[in-house]
């Protein structure tokens, strides 16, 4: 054979030398051991992503708390929400118990409800929902704001809030019938008339009464009907404001369709 390729007798019968190729080698069979390599191979890389993956959500900074953003606070400041939360910055997100974060904030006397979410990637939100006062109740010289509940939640030195209304009961709470029918009453009146409510006081649940501004007294009752109440006292004032009834000293509302002035 010629360093062309050929034979003799492939020159002999005129075979060109560029038509004849080499024989290809056949590719190696896949053996039982390269699968086994293959799979041991296939193995690390899965447990170096998932270590890699659960190094990054439970022990890295790169989805650590770098803010704890506190929305819905108006009497708190943030800061003192954030106190209350207790998630120090740099604390995995993963880590964070939410939960516990958001029990801490609930001991705040001012906040209603609360919930504390992770804020992908790195912050932590704590949405706060203040109580709003409705009246404001003394006891032994304190003077407390309390929500419509019947919870005392704040003190206050000076004057109280606009719309907060001097309440007097013996025993202010969410548990005492005559705070509760007291704030029923106050609650369910439209925010206009609500303003000129100078005070209100109750010794029990069933004779709340209501001072106006201008003196007159609204005899409210106990808690049953209490829009209907809200709605014919509303409809009186409307009609004495326009001339047509004669102011009264008393208003008496307790039978919202038997009304009584006096």
């Amino acid at each position: 054979m010629s360093r062309s390729g050929l034979t003799t007798a492939d020159r002999e019968r005129g075979i060109p030398a560029e038509v004849v190729r080499p024989a290809r080698r056949r590719p190696r069979r896949d053996t039982p051991a390269d699968r086994r390599r293959r799979r041991i191979v296939r193995a690390v890389v899965a447990v170096a992503v998932v270590a890699l993956a659960w190094w990054a959500v439970w022990a890295s900074p790169l989805l650590a708390v770098h803010q704890v953003r506190v929305d819905g606070a108006t009497t708190l400041t943030a800061e003192q929400v954030r106190s209350a939360a207790g998630v120090p910055e740099g604390t995995p997100l993963l880590r964070v118990d939410v939960d516990a974060a958001a029990a801490r904030v609930a001991r705040l006397p001012q906040v209603a409800d609360v919930s504390v979410t992770r804020g992908w990637p790195r912050s932590v939100v704590v949405t706060v929902v203040e109580r709003r006062p409705v009246a404001v109740v003394e006891q032994a010289g304190t003077r407390s704001l309390v929500d419509a509940s019947g919870v005392l939640f704040d003190t206050v030195t000076g004057e109280a809030p606009d719309g907060v209304v001097p309440l007097d009961v013996a025993s202010p709470g969410p548990d005492d019938p005559a705070t509760r029918s007291a704030l029923g009453a106050l609650v369910s009146l439209p925010a206009d008339v609500r303003a000129q409510v100078t005070g209100a006081r109750a010794t029990t649940g069933e004779d709340v009464t209501l001072t106006l501004a201008d003196g007159t007294a609204v005899v409210w009752g106990g808690a049953e009907d209490a829009d209907d109440k809200a709605a014919a006292l509303v409809a009186l004032l409307a009609q004495v404001d326009s001339g047509a009834l004669d102011p009264a000293a008393t208003i008496d509302v307790s039978a919202p369709r038997a009304v009584v002035l006096r």
